[in-house]
């Protein structure tokens, strides 16, 4: 099936740029100007992946980053100036996977895109069927209600997981007590792979933590090994 990319940007020129470079490409481009618009389009139709400026009049980039990936694992990159260094920042925080930097480099851009679409359908393609395993998993005070991707707190009180946050979590009760550095985490985890200089693996943990209420300056759970990566703590309940 034809990749379909959305590009959100108030600038025709821009617009009309990726429309030819990615066009040529063979690639089925939508374009809007607002993110209100985008939203309208993509209410009617599923795409690939979004490219989308960070600031646009009315509803801001990094919001609509937020919205959409609360709902969806579409493919996200950002579109952001030079001074743009905690915007960008924010941006992988809210759930963006890359960002370009303007004036932008078409043939860098077209490259990225193809890069992450192929990342986001080989993470649509369901996993081999394994043996069932229980819907919760105990570990520490809490519990993962993997059949709702619940996190589920020491009060009974419940948390629903992106499905990064679901996987990186998972991938942690797979291999407790041992320290895996981000290349290993990444890949182990299906939605993404690793890129040189991409923070996701850093941002996903950030937010996992928070979810875990355990404090970054002190992680009780989730504890950074310097130079080495992540170990996770709590072994899982029998």
């Amino acid at each position: 099936m034809t990749p379909r990319v959305l590009i959100v940007d108030d600038d025709p020129l821009i617009r009309e740029l990726l429309h030819a470079y990615l066009s040529q490409e063979g690639y089925d481009v939508h374009c809007a100007a607002t993110a209100e618009l985008a939203e309208t389009l993509l209410a009617s139709q599923a795409v690939d992946l979004v490219m989308l400026d960070i600031r646009l009049p009315g509803k801001d980039g990094l919001t609509l980053t937020r919205e959409l990936r609360v709902r969806s694992e579409v493919g996200i990159i950002l579109i952001t100036g030079r001074n743009d260094e905690i915007d960008r920042i924010v941006g992988l925080e809210c759930g963006a996977d890359d960002y370009v930097i303007k004036p932008l480099n078409p043939r860098e851009l077209v490259s990225r895109a193809k890069n992450l679409i192929r990342r986001v359908r080989q993470a649509q393609v369901p996993p081999p069927v394994v043996a069932l395993s229980k819907p919760v998993k105990q570990f520490a005070d809490w519990a993962l209600d993997t059949d709702r991707r619940r996190l589920i707190d020491p009060a009974g009180g419940e948390t629903l997981l992106t499905h990064g946050e679901y996987q990186l979590l998972s991938v942690f009760l797979r291999n407790s007590g041992h320290t895996l550095s981000r290349d290993q985490l990444m890949d182990q985890i299906r939605n993404r792979e690793w890129m040189p200089n991409d923070r996701s693996i850093d941002v996903l943990v950030g937010r996992l933590r928070r979810k875990l209420h355990d404090d970054p300056a002190e992680p009780q759970l989730i504890i950074t090994i310097h130079g080495a990566g992540y170990l996770f703590t709590a072994s899982q309940a029998a």
